[in-house]
């Protein structure tokens, strides 16, 4: 997959502009918080969507990275090329 940008904001109103990059090394670019906390999360599980699946976070699974940043802080706005987050029916 090619790089691809999220716009946030942490709870605190800080926002951020990310680059995400599929890289196991270097997962996040743009933020020292957003990298800390992708990096802090590392290894550990999280759900892709509100009804699942889990899976590992892996600094080079781009879908993971995201939906890290999407539990965390309030993601704004995806850039093209991002994973899609699965809708549930209803």
């Amino acid at each position: 997959m090619m790089p691809f940008t999220v716009t946030g904001a942490f709870d605190d109103g800080a926002t951020y502009n990310v680059q995400i990059t599929g890289r196991a090394d270097r997962p996040v670019i743009g933020s020292h918080r957003a990298t800390a906390l992708v990096g802090l999360h590392q290894g550990g599980p999280v759900s892709l969507s509100p009804t699942g699946p889990v899976r590992t976070v892996a600094g080079d699974d781009e879908a993971t990275v995201l939906a890290v940043l999407r539990e965390y802080t309030n993601v704004l706005e995806e850039g093209p090329g991002a994973p899609r987050q699965a809708r549930v029916p209803g």
